[in-house]
């Protein structure tokens, strides 16, 4: 499907992870994958650069962590992350350099690739924020149907869809993404990069790069502003 592959979305040298998509054609394919990768990768990991605060949680010497934020493992936080006050990283996170994760943000299953901000009130479930992917205040990734059924990714203007065989996947923001405060990423929500999400928007589907999302039938594309 268009604008659903890893190298549409994501640029791999903006990671620590890239190695865990070479084998994936879509980004929720490593979902699955993240818990048993984070503990291979934490053993490489230069002790010079890293220190294992407790098991299976690795943090980069110079990465700023609130005593105040609760971390399970397996985690990696990387060279010049910020864990703000009260953050809740549930395990099965791997946090790039630069990035800030905030007051009482929660993660799980995730990659946040470098330069990443998920600065405010935000729920990040089983999902990939790619480079400078920024999400606005209460904004969260919805990542379970309703119906409890699996996740599909479906293509909304062309009728195609993809099967992902998993009950959770949120949300696969590509690079560059602006997520508008106190919007809702339904599950399967792939937004291609340069998109900007308008405020309280409710998003479900994919939504294609360079483009501005301000409701399900106003999707415009940057180039013809």
């Amino acid at each position: 499907m268009e604008g659903c592959k890893v190298q549409d979305l994501y640029s791999l040298e903006n990671t620590i992870a890239k190695s865990i998509f070479e084998k994936a054609t879509y980004p929720w394919e490593v979902l699955p994958n993240i818990h048993d990768y984070i503990l291979e990768l934490g053993k490489t990991l230069p002790k010079d650069q890293y220190e294992e605060i407790e098991e299976n949680v690795w943090v980069y010497k110079t990465a700023t962590v609130a005593k105040t934020a609760y971390i399970k493992g397996p985690v990696i936080i990387c060279d010049n992350a910020e864990i703000r006050h009260c953050a809740f990283i549930r395990g099965n996170a791997i946090i790039g350099k630069n990035a800030v994760v905030g007051n009482s943000t929660e993660l799980k299953n995730v990659i946040l690739f470098d330069n990443v901000q998920v600065p405010h009130y935000n729920y990040v479930g089983d999902s990939i924020l790619g480079y400078k992917a920024h999400m606005g205040a209460g904004s969260i990734t919805s990542n379970v149907k309703s119906d409890k059924k699996l996740v599909i990714i479906k293509n909304q203007k062309t009728g195609e869809v993809l099967e992902t065989n998993l009950k959770k996947v949120g949300a696969m923001i590509g690079d560059n993404v602006e997520v508008g405060c106190g919007s809702i990423l339904n599950p399967g929500s792939v937004i291609g990069k340069e998109t900007n999400i308008y405020p309280l928007s409710s998003v479900r589907g994919v939504i294609p790069e360079k483009s501005i999302y301000k409701n399900q039938n106003e999707i415009v594309l940057k180039k013809d502003l």
